[in-house]
């Protein structure tokens, strides 16, 4: 008997299917005295960007870059980050973070949840703020009833949805399962105009039992303000 071809697109509503998705990294740097050098460059690349001063480190940065051709990382931006621009930053790569939008199998437009949102939101010049972070689940999670996951992501959404709406704080999740050095599951960005309110945000979720029984670990947390942002594609 003949395997099946696994089915690796994105499911949305009503049958809607995608094989587009969008993929997200994050880099961090410190000794960096002059953002410009690295903006001017970015800019010149047409890359679609934002750079972070790091809240932690007065010399660090952080960078996030967003392609739907994985290729990109290693092509385009490896010579961006090889070239004179970055080469006197020292990069920090335990804040290296890469992942891909995923659907959830109910989202009624999929292009924006794979494709458009997640570049609105990291793009948006009116949330400066940004908490950007790994998180692996326990392994017990995947075995749990289908029933029960759905209860448990459903309180966890249903939070985040409330910050959402009162434009406190937004996010962009991606998958990161076998991209991730450190066998991460999910990166997750929050952005928002108040710092706070992400702080606030993160504490809320601890109480829910995805991140109180089924969380095996979060972090490294990079926390920064954004001081430049590339065009949107």
């Amino acid at each position: 008997m003949q395997p099946e071809k696994p089915d690796i697109a994105e499911h949305g509503a009503q049958g809607a299917t995608s094989d587009r998705r969008l993929f997200m990294q994050f880099r961090a740097f410190t000794d960096c005295f002059d953002t410009a050098p690295l903006t001017d460059a970015l800019a010149a690349a047409g890359i679609e960007a934002v750079v972070y001063r790091d809240a932690h480190d007065a010399t660090g940065v952080g960078l996030v870059t967003m392609a739907e051709d994985p290729a990109f990382f290693v092509d385009t931006l490896g010579d961006l980050l090889r070239g004179e621009a970055f080469a006197a930053l020292t990069p920090r790569p335990e804040f290296t973070m890469f992942g891909r939008t995923y659907s959830l199998g109910y989202e009624a437009d999929l292009d924006d949840t794979l494709l458009h949102r997640p570049r609105r939101h990291a793009l948006e010049p009116s949330w400066p703020w940004a908490v950007w972070y790994p998180l692996r689940r326990k392994g017990a999670f995947e075995a749990l009833p289908p029933d029960e996951k759905k209860d448990i992501l459903r309180q966890h959404a249903v939070i985040g949805m409330a910050y959402g709406k009162a434009d406190l704080a937004n996010d962009v999740r991606l998958a990161c399962h076998g991209l991730d050095t450190n066998d991460n599951d999910f990166v997750i960005g929050l952005m928002g105009s108040e710092l706070a309110a992400l702080s606030i945000l993160v504490q809320t979720m601890r109480s829910t039992r995805q991140t109180s029984e089924y969380i095996e670990r979060l972090g490294p947390f990079f926390v920064g303000r954004a001081v430049w942002r590339g065009p949107m594609g």
